[in-house]
């Protein structure tokens, strides 16, 4: 599906310094999600559908078996995306991913997968409903540079150095791919105090269905954040 024309955003930057700082905050941030959890014992049953979950830049699957393990809790067949953690390679993992979820979809039953992605993660997860929509039946993301790529992360400058890439450029082209919309049901969680992806970046301005989400916390803690988990819970049982 091709979005209507959307004019290349302007006048954004990554978090200031303040916002980074913020991310230091995560041990406090853990201790006020303990005081939530009595929020997910009410949370809705699923109704076992598979499910995709996929890490963040620098991140392996252990960071998402807190979600992986609640998600199993309600009655989801959750599983890893299976490649380890996530250097950042993201057209190659976009081939790779596919690959994966190609043998599981033969596998059990032609059944699509919901994709959960977590900052880089989601793209992966927004690429991989692009590219093949019989494979994708939903996709949820945590903190996902939608717009710019990495250009207004604060970690930007040192990916674009370590992958090679020019960011004015790869801003047009992240810019043109997400001009190419996707069909499928779009929750997009964001955070006012994330220190790495500013809120600005992580909505979809790009595809309609989208439901732009704000919740409170820093970039490292999103998949923690029992708020988080219950947007998920709700949005998966169709209560979102």
């Amino acid at each position: 599906m091709m979005a209507d024309a959307i004019p290349m955003p302007t006048g954004l930057r990554a978090p200031d310094r303040l916002a980074q700082l913020g991310e230091l905050s995560l041990p406090l941030d853990l201790f006020r999600f303990g005081l939530q959890w009595p929020r997910l014992v009410t949370a809705p049953r699923g109704d076992g559908r598979p499910i995709y979950l996929i890490p963040g830049y620098g991140g392996s699957e252990l960071s998402m078996r807190p979600l992986e393990g609640f998600l199993n809790q309600i009655n989801y067949d959750v599983a890893d995306w299976s490649l380890g953690r996530n250097k950042g390679s993201v057209d190659p993992d976009i081939a790779r991913f596919i690959e994966v979820a190609e043998a599981r979809f033969a596998d059990n039953g032609g059944q699509a997968f919901t994709l959960i992605g977590w900052s880089l993660g989601g793209i992966i997860a927004r690429e991989t409903a692009r590219q093949c929509p019989h494979l994708v039946r939903e996709v949820i993301t945590m903190g996902t540079p939608i717009i710019g790529g990495p250009k207004y992360t604060s970690p930007g400058q040192r990916y674009a150095k370590s992958a090679n890439i020019e960011l004015d450029q790869f801003e047009r082209e992240v810019h043109d791919r997400n001009s190419i919309g996707f069909d499928q049901p779009l929750t997009v969680l964001y955070s006012n105090r994330d220190g790495i992806v500013g809120p600005d970046i992580a909505k979809d301005i790009y595809n309609p269905q989208a439901r732009n989400i704000r919740v409170d916390g820093g970039h490292l803690g999103l998949g923690f954040n029992p708020k988080v988990w219950r947007i998920i819970a709700d949005t998966l049982a169709g209560e979102g």
